[in-house]
């Protein structure tokens, strides 16, 4: 899908001393059809993956000229960075919409737990997994913004939830950003590598649960408040 094939574009690259990659990101839009493209690209990615996606399939998905499409994205690099970052703060959303401060930290860790394997379960998280680690030399770039606005997102977040925990003295711990580095790559135990390597048929709930669970335990046992008394 390239940069946009204009002569302005070029021209303002050219002028201002900006990267392609910056150039373009400076030339992204918002517009009536902006959902409608991000929702059909979606939809070819999964399908596709990265590489396999091509325009004609995401304007035929999307319901939109080849010409709307590069009016809004002129890269595709730009587009798959869209749809992950609005894929990882919807989920993160999620996950905040259903935290109540009444449930027990046990509780809030398994609901955490369980939508940071579910999204790595989904075909849209395997297909960004990887995309990723199979890709992420060749596009740094998107390697980073890809966990920026998803691991990173995730992570930053169980830090500030962890912090109130640790302020209400359900929890006890002096470095929150290992503690959450560390529960969140436990919840992760047994899947990452079989979705890496093409056994994902080996996963299915119960392992998930399993997982998670084996990830809370072992987090409490690690940073749980010693009981009053």
């Amino acid at each position: 899908m390239g940069t946009l094939p204009t002569r302005v574009f070029v021209t303002y690259v050219r002028a201002n001393g900006v990267s392609m990659t910056e150039a373009a990101e400076q030339s992204v839009r918002r517009g009536r059809k902006f959902d409608q493209v991000l929702e059909g690209a979606r939809t070819i990615f999964v399908r596709d993956g990265f590489d396999g996606a091509s325009v004609d399939d995401i304007a035929r998905e999307a319901g939109v000229s080849k010409a709307t499409l590069y009016a809004y994205f002129p890269d595709k690099q730009l587009l798959f960075k869209e749809i992950c970052a609005q894929e990882c703060q919807r989920q993160a959303d999620d996950v905040e919409a259903r935290i109540d401060p009444s449930m027990s930290v046990e509780t809030m860790l398994t609901l955490a737990g369980e939508r940071i394997a579910g999204f790595m379960m989904s075909d849209f998280g395997q297909n960004a997994f990887r995309l990723i680690s199979g890709e992420g030399a060749r596009f740094p770039e998107m390697a980073r913004d890809f966990y920026r606005n998803g691991p990173g997102l995730i992570h930053d977040r169980l830090v500030h939830h962890l912090h109130h925990l640790v302020q209400n003295g359900a929890l006890q711990i002096d470095d929150l950003d290992l503690a959450a580095e560390q529960f969140i790559q436990l919840c992760k135990a047994s899947l990452a590598e079989k979705l890496l390597f093409r056994m994902d048929h080996q996963i299915n709930d119960d392992r998930v649960r399993r997982s998670v669970r084996g990830a809370v335990e072992m987090f409490m046992a690690r940073y749980g408040a010693a009981p009053k008394g």
